[in-house]
C-alpha cells in the first residue's frame, strides 16, 4: 500500500470505545503483569456494590464473568457512553471526568477504573464504604513518549505538566499515592511497569493518535502530515516503530 493509502486506512477506522482489536497484526502491546482484568474479576466476586469509572465503551466491565448485585458505571465521553449503555444497560451514568460523582455516600464497596482520564480522589473515597476498596490501571507519566516526541519533537523538562488529583492520565508513583492518601485511602499496593509498544504501519499510528489523543493533542492526518511521511519511510527502511507504555496498578482501602 501506497503512504497516501495508509492514511486514508487510519482514518477511516472507528475510534469510539477501548475496543484494541483492530490492532491485531498492525500493532502490539505488552501486558503488565500483574494482570488487571484478572484481579478486577478476583475482587468483584467478594464485592456487592460495584463502580466502574470512566467506564469507556463498557468492554473490561462487560468481560467480568462474576458480577456482584449492584453494578454501576459512568462515562463521559457520549460516542463511548452509547457503547456502554448497550453493554450495560441504560443506567451507565453521563458525567464528566472531573465532576462530582451522582451517588450517595459510603453506596460501593469497590471501585474500579482503567485507564482514567482524571480521578477525584475526594469522590472515589466519599462513596467508598468504610473498609470499600479501590483498583485502578493508570497511564503513567511519559506514556508513549518516544511517538509524542517524533511527532511534535523534544518535551522540554519532561513530559507534559500532570497533576494526579487533577488532569488526566500520566501520572507518578509518588504523586498518585499522595493523591490517595490525602483524600484519606490508605494505599495497599502500587506496581509501575514500562512495557514496549511496536507500530508495524503508518496506519497504525494514525488509529492510535486518533483514539489515544492526549498522546499528540490536536492530531489530525492534515496537521501532521508531514511528520507521518517521515514515519512511513522510517517504517519502511527499519522495521516498527518501538515505544514505551507507562502503566500503574494502584490498590487502597478507605
Amino acid at each position: 500500500m501506497t503512504f497516501d493509502d495508509r492514511l486514508a486506512e487510519g482514518g477511516a477506522v472507528p475510534v469510539e470505545g477501548w475496543d484494541f482489536s483492530w490492532f491485531d497484526g498492525r500493532a502490539t502491546e505488552q501486558r503488565p503483569s500483574w494482570g488487571y482484568a484478572r484481579l478486577l474479576a478476583e475482587r468483584a466476586a467478594t464485592s456487592t456494590a460495584l463502580l466502574d469509572v470512566q467506564t469507556g465503551g463498557g468492554e473490561v466491565l462487560a468481560a467480568v464473568p462474576g458480577l456482584p448485585p449492584v453494578v454501576a458505571a459512568t462515562e463521559s465521553w457520549e460516542p463511548n457512553l452509547a457503547l456502554a449503555r448497550r453493554r450495560l444497560g441504560e443506567g451507565v451514568a453521563h458525567v464528566a471526568d472531573d465532576a462530582d460523582l451522582p451517588f450517595p455516600d459510603g453506596r460501593f464497596d469497590l471501585v474500579v477504573s482503567r485507564h482514567p482520564v482524571t480521578t477525584r480522589w475526594d469522590e472515589i473515597a466519599r462513596v467508598l464504604t468504610p473498609g470499600g476498596r479501590y483498583l485502578a490501571q493508570h497511564v503513567g507519566s511519559g506514556s508513549v513518549r518516544e511517538l509524542t516526541e517524533f511527532m511534535m519533537g523534544p518535551v522540554v523538562g519532561g513530559r507534559r505538566s500532570r497533576d494526579p488529583l487533577t488532569t488526566h492520565s500520566g501520572v507518578d508513583v509518588v504523586g498518585l499515592t499522595a493523591a490517595a492518601e490525602r483524600a484519606g485511602l490508605t494505599v495497599t499496593d502500587v506496581r509501575h511497569e514500562a512495557l514496549r509498544m511496536e507500530f508495524f504501519d503508518v496506519a497504525a499510528v494514525v488509529v492510535f493518535l486518533r483514539k489515544v489523543v492526549w498522546t499528540v493533542p490536536g492530531f489530525t492526518v492534515e496537521a501532521y502530515r508531514d511528520r507521518l511521511e517521515v514515519l512511513h519511510a522510517f517504517i519502511e527502511r527499519h522495521g516498527p516503530f518501538v515505544a514505551h507504555s507507562q502503566r500503574f496498578l494502584i490498590e487502597a482501602v478507605r
